[in-house]
Order: C-alpha cells, then sequence, then structure tokens
C-alpha cells in the first residue's frame, strides 16, 4: 500500500525473534501412535456398543456435485416419525439426529426410513438391570447375535447412480474427432453458411463451360 500525504513513516519490524515462535510438528508420528491407542480404548469401553452412529444418506449441494451421496450429520424428525422411532428414545440407541433438517424429496425421506428399519432389524438393546427387563429391550433368547464395532461399516453409503445418469466403460467412449473437435465444428459451421454461395459458384461454372462448348 503506496504511502499518501504527511503522514509517519512506518516501523518495519523485521528483526523479532521469529525463530522461537515457529512450531514442529516432530510428534507427529507419536500423536499418530496415541489417536490410535485413544480409538482402540473408547471401543474397550463401549464394547459391545459400536463406536460410531447411524447417520442418514443425503445428496450433496450445488448443481455439480448433487449426483452423489455422503452421511448426513442426523435423521429428520419426519423420518423417525414414519420409522417409529421417538425422537428423544433414538439418540440413547445410536441414532443421530438433526432437528433442524428437513425433507425435500419423497425418495431420500424413503430410502433413510428403509435404512432406519434395516438398523432397528439388527438392534439389540441389553437391559440396565438384568432382573428389569423393559419392553423396549431385546428378549434374551435373541441377544446373542453377530455385533458390529462399526456402523458406518455395517451401513455404508452405496454411491448409485442418480436417475438420468448411465455408466458406460472408458473404451465405449466415442473416438476423438481427427484434427480436433474445435476445426470440425468450425468446418461445418462455415459449410453450413456458405452453401448457397458454392452452388451458385458451380451453376455459374457449369453455364460458362456450356457456352463454351457451343
Amino acid at each position: 500500500m503506496a504511502i499518501k500525504h504527511n503522514q509517519q513513516i512506518p516501523h518495519n519490524h523485521f528483526r523479532k525473534d521469529w525463530q522461537r515462535r515457529v512450531r514442529c510438528h516432530f510428534d507427529q508420528a507419536g500423536k499418530k501412535e496415541s489417536r490410535r491407542v485413544a480409538r482402540r480404548a473408547k471401543a474397550v469401553a463401549v464394547a459391545p456398543r459400536p463406536v460410531d452412529k447411524l447417520r442418514p444418506i443425503v445428496r450433496c449441494p450445488t448443481v455439480k456435485y448433487n449426483r452423489r451421496t455422503r452421511l448426513g450429520r442426523g435423521f429428520s424428525l419426519a423420518e423417525l416419525k414414519a420409522a417409529g422411532i421417538p425422537k428423544l428414545y433414538a439418540p440413547t440407541i445410536g441414532i443421530a439426529v438433526d432437528a433442524r433438517r428437513q425433507n425435500l424429496s419423497e425418495e431420500g425421506l424413503a430410502a433413510n426410513v428403509e435404512r432406519l428399519k434395516a438398523y432397528k432389524a439388527r438392534l439389540i438393546v441389553f437391559p440396565r438391570k438384568s432382573n428389569k427387563v423393559k419392553a423396549a429391550d431385546t428378549p434374551k433368547d435373541q441377544q446373542s447375535g453377530e455385533t458390529t464395532q462399526s456402523i458406518r461399516a455395517a451401513f455404508g453409503v452405496e454411491q448409485a447412480v442418480a436417475p438420468g445418469f448411465t455408466e458406460i466403460k472408458k473404451s465405449d467412449l466415442p473416438k476423438p474427432v481427427e484434427g480436433g473437435a474445435y476445426r470440425a465444428l468450425r468446418k461445418a459451421r462455415s459449410d453450413a453458411r456458405l452453401v448457397g454461395v458454392r452452388q451458385k459458384r458451380a451453376d455459374e461454372k457449369a453455364a460458362a463451360e456450356k457456352e463454351k462448348a457451343k
């Protein structure tokens, strides 16, 4: 920025002890090991419960990415109501809830309701006290099912092709235009524009040759 008018000359502090304030991440490898140990300890502490929560499948925003799907923040209240799960009970059984989210399509609502029902069918709820079994708890003869440590691994996101789009192999792609597509388009445009001129020129040439032959 240029200095204008009769102002004080700025004091440039270029001789600070900057090397003392540089932070080096020499503990990167150690922190990686610490995070892995912490994840393992958390998995042991919450076992047999999974370490993550069930999250909905949502569309990515903007026209550029709305063909893709990803995991959202939480299920909407309409989805929980359609699946028959109370909104206050859902977080206690590992279901993420987002009260602000609104459903904009019937397809997305139906997909997430089916996701909730599939999760509910595989869910095993142990009673807090063995001698006091509640109605929402899983019966004792059904508590020996297969368990998983990651809900994301069991209920992942399938990248299905959006309606209106088809997938083809790379070998099925059309071959490139010889000389380039731009040149081919310009030539086709020029031919279409000059068709009348060239036809007139050809007619005049044919007439001239006919007169010459007489």
